[in-house]
Order: C-alpha cells, then structure tokens, then sequence
C-alpha cells in the first residue's frame, strides 16, 4: 500500500479540523495556522527532493540523479508564527550529501536574524521601524511587527533569569541604589519609579545586581527590593551609596543595619546648589566641592567649620543644606583612597539611565510593565558589561577586611559574614 506523504498527512488534519471544530471556548485560528504553516514548509521540502531526484514521491522509471529516499528526521523550525515541527526527507546512495536548500536559509537566517532583531529593538527601534528596515529585494518585509514582538519576548526570559539568580557569589564590597522614572501604562501617562542595583566587588569587577518595578520609591517598595536580594543570597555590603530620599534611608537601616550609609556627592551638591542664588553659586560651590575632595574626615570637618563661619548668616538654607545627613557625606573618606572617586557617587547609574532614556524616548508610553522591563533591563546589562573594573590592591583588600572586622563582620572558610547574616 502505497504510503501517504507527511504534507498529505498534514492537509487530512487541516480538514478534519475544519470539519470536527475544536471544543467550546477554544480558538481554531491558532492550530489551523500553525498546521497551515507546517503544510507549506512540508511541501517545499518534499518538492525540494523531487527536483533533485528527477521523480515523484514512489515514482518509477529513468533516474536523473542517484539515490533513495530514506525516510524522514523530526525537525523543530523558529518562524514569525513561532516554532514548528516538519519532517525533513533523508537521501541515501547520493553522488554528493543531500542538503536541503530552504533549511540553509533558515538556518543563517534564523540565528543570525533574531540576534540583529534584538539588537536592533534594544538599540530604540520600535517594531515598526524594524519591519521597515528589514526588506528583502522586492521590497517585501522579512519579517513582521507581531514577528519582531515575538522574538524579543527572549529578552523577557532574559529578565526573569536575571532578577531569580544566585548572588551568593559576589562578594559585594559597594553596594550603589538609584530608581529611573518610566511611563509604564498605556492610559493615564503617571510615571513609575524602576528601582536599580549595581555593586562593586572585592575582585573589582563591577556587576549589575537587581532592577524591579518599584511603583513609588517608597520605604516599601525599597524594602521589598532589599529583602528580594537578600533572599537570594547577596552579602552585606560595607558601604551603600544613595541619595537622602527618607522612605530609601528607613529601609536601609533595617536591611543592611552594618552597612556603612554614603550619601550621594552628586545629589548633595545638587541640592546645596538649589539654595543658592545664582550670584553666589560661582564663589561658593567651589568652595563646597573642595570639601568632598579631602581625603580625610577631620580635614574636610575643618573646611566646613570654615565655610559655616564665612556663609551661614548670608546663605542660611544653603548651609544647613550641608550639614543635613553630613556624616553619611564623608562615610568613603574611611575606605581605600583609590576608591573614592568610585564610590561616592551613584554617577555611573546615572550615566546608564541616561543611555536608557536615549533609547527609551522614542516610545512615549509602553503598553504595560512588561514590555518597559525588557527593554530597560536589555539597556543596561549591556551597558553594564563595558563597565571597566576598580582597581583592588592587595593594601586595599587589607583595609577592607579590617573595616569588615571593625563592623562586626566574622570571618569564616567562606570569607566575612555580619552577625545578622550569621544569626
């Protein structure tokens, strides 16, 4: 009996589709298309095969080319649809090994493809703009905006991988935290707040740690991101760099209560800056910048005596400005001197929302959190990984572990562990 070819076998169970329905609150569109698409491409590699033998499926007769037909290999394909299944003709007793002409271009254009999609998707080009770009010779698209979509779903799966990993092995010896606003929903145009982490760690190497929706940077919100990290196993930190948002400072204080607290140089001159006039600004930030530029505490205590008895009856609101929360100012004078400029600022978050934001602009609104994530968390791990790393000398390691001890951390096979971590 003669046997039945995969692509008739197929078109038997698009009639019988159509013809048995599917159950009640089903959708037929979904499996008719994606037999539909699993017929076409059946087809062309049935016909792919006849061409090169010279004779139909169980044809008999002059032989153009040698060989036999051997059967069939399951195959899994990506398409614009998504992924289906065929089965691939196999030749025996060829002159040359047999390879399918359509599965050579799909598979250079199937890897190659989807990698130039995300690249291009991260790098700000909307759905739109990439189904413009990617055109064949007549002028027909590659590939579709839904195809686009679908493909860069990857960077979600990305996300979710990175938000769940382990983080017990990095020593985290700096700890920055910043959030970024982004309109997240499609009706009411209210801005969000995306909250990040990055640290840096006792080999040097910079590393992004954590981003998550955070609504509001609320002491909650804040909190629930801390704990997050911590549950999955991040170490305490020596130093945390933030700004003085109070619900941020409250939640620091309960997650990492030995933590040393650092408050962001860029955002207190920033702020001192605010309340002055624009007369003044030109002899007195200087003067200000010089504090944070001392390498030790008690000189940089001297010039703020100073500059308290040259400007405080002038400029009182500037003034004490600089003495709010001014301790957790100067917290980096106690570390390596070759790490202060590194750490006493969230600077290198910043400048990574500012590409963020470049790439981000051109979509007013995302249509939900999802699509904002991916692309946000897709700008900044590869922002991420141009970061260059700190340099850790072994005087460096020294002092840190004698901060560590001095913090109360406890020492053991692992390496430092703080009495909170341990209870």
């Amino acid at each position: 009996m003669e046997k039945i070819r995969p692509s008739e076998r197929i078109g038997k169970e698009i009639s019988q589709l159509l013809e048995d329905g599917v159950e009640e609150g089903q959708d037929i569109l979904g499996p008719l298309i994606e037999r539909s698409v699993r017929r076409v491409i059946q087809e062309i590699l049935e016909q792919e095969v006849e061409d090169y033998l010279g004779r139909g499926y169980y044809q008999r007769g002059e032989r153009k080319q040698r060989g036999y037909r051997n059967g069939y290999e399951t195959k899994k394909l990506k398409t614009a649809e998504g992924q289906v299944e065929v089965e691939v003709p196999q030749l025996r007793d060829t002159e040359q090994t047999y390879r399918s002409g359509l599965l050579g271009k799909v598979g250079t254009r199937s890897g190659e493809l989807e990698r130039l999609i995300v690249e291009m998707y991260t790098r700000g080009l909307s759905t739109r703009d990439i189904e413009d770009t990617l055109k064949d010779d007549t002028g027909k698209p590659m590939i579709s905006r839904s195809g686009v979509s679908q493909i860069t779903e990857s960077l979600s799966e990305e996300y979710g991988c990175f938000i769940s990993r382990d983080l017990s092995d990095y020593d985290v010896v700096y700890l920055f935290i910043d959030g970024v606003n982004e309109s997240l929903r499609l009706e009411g145009g209210l801005k969000e707040a995306l909250l990040c982490a990055w640290g840096i760690c006792s080999n040097g190497r910079k590393v992004l740690l954590h981003l998550a929706l955070g609504n509001k940077e609320s002491y909650v919100c804040w909190r629930d991101f801390f704990r997050d990290m911590i549950s999955r196993g991040l170490r305490m930190p020596l130093l945390v760099c933030s700004d003085g948002a109070p619900g941020l400072i409250k939640a620091l204080q309960e997650c990492f209560p030995q933590s040393r607290r650092q408050r962001c140089m860029f955002h207190k001159l920033s702020n001192i800056s605010s309340k002055l006039p624009e007369s003044a600004k030109g002899e007195v930030m200087p003067k200000v910048r010089a504090i944070f530029s001392q390498t030790d505490g008690e000189i940089a205590m001297l010039y703020v005596t100073k500059l308290i008895e040259e400007y405080a009856s002038v400029y009182p609101a500037a003034l004490k400005c600089l003495q709010d929360d001014l301790d957790s100012c100067l917290s980096y004078m106690d570390f390596p001197v070759g790490h202060h400029k590194h750490i006493r600022t969230t600077n290198l978050l910043e400048r990574c929302f500012v590409e963020q934001k470049r790439r981000t602009k051109i979509i007013p609104r995302f249509l939900d959190e999802k699509s904002c994530l991916k692309l946000v968390y897709a700008t900044l791990i590869r922002v991420s990984e141009r970061w260059q790393k700190v340099s850790m000398s072994e005087y460096d390691l020294a002092l840190l572990r004698n901060l560590r001890k001095l913090y109360g951390w406890k020492e053991n096979e692992d390496g430092f562990i703080s009495k909170k971590m341990a209870a």
